[in-house]
Formats: C-alpha cells, sequence, structure tokens
C-alpha cells in the first residue's frame, strides 16, 4: 500500500524529535556514578540505579534516632551562574542550603538527593553541578545516593536549569537543638561567612546591573576575582565544625542558620518568647562584598539586614560558663568564631536586634 499524502505530510514523531534525549541522560548517570561513588559513607546501601535509595542507620551508629530532613534550591543565584557560564560551585550551596539547616537542630546529614531540570540537557554543564553537589557532599559528610534529571522543552528557555536539594539526617532523641533551657546572659557566638552564601540574588543582580560592570570584570570588592566568580563563592558548609562542637562540649544551647531574612528574621526562631538576641556589629567585620553591595545599590541598612547574612553565617547560643571550651571545639574543627552578642529578656514575641548596625559599613 502505498503511504497516503497525509503520511507524508506527517512523518513519524520520536521523543528525540520533542526535544528529550534520552541518550544524554544515560550519559549523564554514568559521569555521576563516581561523583557518587565518592560520596559513600557508613549506612549507604547499594548505588544509583534503583528506584529508591536506602540507608542503614543502624550501620551508621544511632540507638534511638530521630530523622530529619530539609529541602531547599540556590535561587536567583542559578542566574549568575547561567549568565556567566560558571557551574561547578552552586552544587555546593544546593548542598549548604539544605545540610545546614539540618544540623542547627542538632542532627548528622546522612544522605542527599537532587533535583536538576532543564530545556534541553548539556551533559558537561549538567556534571559540572553535580561534581559541585559531590563536593558539597563530602564537605558536609553525607552520601549522595540519588537524584532525578528532568529534560522538559519548553518548560525552560536555552541553556537554563533549576536545582532543588534534599537532605535527611538523624540526632539522637537527647540531642535535639534548640535546648529548652535559653535563658538571659546566655552569649552568641557567630560564625563568619564567607559572602552573599545563597540569598539576597535577586537584588544582587539589580546591583551588578547598576554598576554597569560585566561578569569576567574583576570584582572590585576582590579585584583578583572576576565579579561573577566572586559573587559566585559557594555558601560555607559548617556541618563538621558544628558536629565536633555540640559533641564534644555538650553546650550547645542553639545554631540559628542565618539564610533569607538575616539575622533578624533567623536567630528568633530558635528562641522563646520573651527572649531577644542583642547583636554588637562593633564586634565582627563583614567580607568586602556587603560594603560594595550597600554603596553601590545604595541599600537601606535595615534592607541589608533583612536581605544578606551580613558577614555572619551561624549563630551559636552558649552559656557564658561554656564560650571558652565551646570556641575552643571550633577552633580545633578549623571554624573561627567570634563572640558578637547575649540573650536579653524581651516582651512579647522572640526578637533579634542589631545594635551600632552603621558600623558594619566602616573600612
Amino acid at each position: 500500500m502505498k503511504p497516503s499524502s497525509r503520511d507524508h505530510n506527517n512523518p513519524p514523531l520520536t521523543y528525540k524529535a520533542a526535544g528529550v534525549d534520552i541518550d544524554a541522560g544515560d550519559a549523564l548517570v554514568e559521569h555521576i556514578k563516581p561523583l557518587a561513588r565518592s560520596t559513600d559513607r557508613r549506612g549507604t546501601m547499594g548505588g544509583l540505579g534503583g528506584f529508591g535509595a536506602l540507608f542503614d542507620l543502624r550501620a551508621a551508629g544511632f540507638k534511638d534516632p530521630i530523622l530529619v530532613s530539609g529541602t531547599d534550591g540556590v535561587g536567583t543565584k542559578l542566574k549568575l551562574a547561567i549568565e556567566s557560564g560558571i557551574h561547578d560551585t552552586v552544587g555546593v550551596d544546593l548542598v549548604a542550603m539544605c545540610v545546614n539547616d539540618i544540623v542547627v537542630q542538632g542532627a548528622e546529614p546522612l544522605f542527599f538527593l537532587d533535583y536538576y531540570a532543564t530545556g534541553k540537557l548539556e551533559v558537561a554543564a549538567a556534571r559540572d553541578v553535580v561534581a559541585g553537589i559531590a563536593e558539597g557532599c563530602r564537605q558536609a559528610g553525607c552520601a549522595l545516593v540519588g537524584g532525578e534529571t528532568a529534560e522538559m522543552p519548553g518548560m525552560y528557555s536555552e541553556g537554563d536549569f533549576d536545582l532543588a536539594g534534599f537532605a535527611v539526617g538523624a540526632a539522637e532523641r537527647d540531642d535535639l537543638l534548640p535546648r529548652a533551657f535559653i535563658k538571659p546572659g546566655d552569649i552568641a557566638l557567630a560564625l563568619p561567612s564567607v559572602g552573599a552564601h545563597s540569598n539576597g540574588f535577586s537584588l544582587v543582580r539589580k546591583i551588578v546591573e547598576r554598576s554597569g560592570l560585566k561578569l569576567d570584570a574583576p570584582a572590585p570588592f576582590a579585584p583578583d576575582v572576576g565579579l561573577a566568580r566572586a559573587l559566585l563563592t559557594p555558601t560555607r558548609i559548617y556541618v563538621r565544625a558544628a558536629l565536633a562542637a555540640i559533641r564534644t562540649t555538650g553546650a550547645v544551647k542553639a545554631l540559628a542558620h542565618i539564610t533569607g531574612g538575616g539575622l533578624p528574621g533567623n536567630v528568633p526562631r530558635v528562641l522563646p518568647d520573651g527572649l531577644r538576641v542583642v547583636l554588637d556589629a562593633t564586634r565582627w567585620r563583614p567580607p568586602p562584598v556587603f560594603r560594595w553591595l550597600r554603596e553601590v545599590g545604595n541599600v537601606p541598612t535595615s534592607d541589608m539586614l533583612d536581605t544578606f547574612n551580613c558577614g555572619i553565617g551561624m549563630v551559636v547560643i552558649v552559656a557564658p560558663d561554656d564560650v571558652a571550651r565551646v570556641r575552643e571545639a571550633f577552633a580545633e574543627a578549623g571554624q573561627e568564631s567570634l563572640e558578637v552578642g547575649r540573650v536579653e529578656t524581651h516582651e512579647g514575641e522572640a526578637d533579634c536586634v542589631v545594635a551600632s548596625a552603621e558600623r558594619l559599613w566602616r573600612s
């Protein structure tokens, strides 16, 4: 039978012709397998390729565990990575945003899964992203046990992609944070940040646009590095140092991860009502990027504090008598800590105040 004119006008359609390349996805999985294996830890079972990932809590050493989970993304920092073609750092950010949220509950991150979605899968770019995820997992001591890669033509513009991360950790029941006995007179320690981490990048990108600088121009606040590379400095992962301080001292009452909402929005999350933390801005110096962002954007100090971490990636609450040994534990784990404030009584809901905040922008 001869093909009809309709057959000539309607050639067979395939998934690849529709924009989805299964072979590219398979090639990416082969690149990912050694990266995932490099993150193996006690408790990991099996490998990539199953429908679900398995993890043995008993093999990980837990006796009465409570599971703690977290999920997050990288936000519009991804746009900066896409526009600059720098893909090897946002994977670290993805892990950091999840595992730092888990460790502040007193939990050890155990395993991580990622979701990578794009319009057309570019294997080299995706591999760089996943290499960053594996590096973040190694820093956090958790296993990359799986994930999902979705190729969705028509959903994303050319070159665009999106990321989401999912982490699960565990803590012994009696070790969960925050503790109930935070009280007036307790001390707030700061773990310094390395930059904007993964928050406020919608504002960062507007400020870059106002500056007129190209992404490959030297960064005014770090002239030996290109602007995009400097702004893409990955979020610091505090997990190993925080766990060391928690476990060796038993004196950490609370940890607050400073993400979106800044210090005023995150510190109160670990306090009971009737208390506030007063931070003294003369006690720390933010990385130079924050002064540049404020000056170029003419950003009010209140917006800086509500948008960025302003130099503090994590706040630690301890009793006055325990400050020295907790700081020593952080130092032994390679993490600087600073005494920056204290807990006070306060009428109403929990709060955080940054005193002398304008001093943050002085040279």
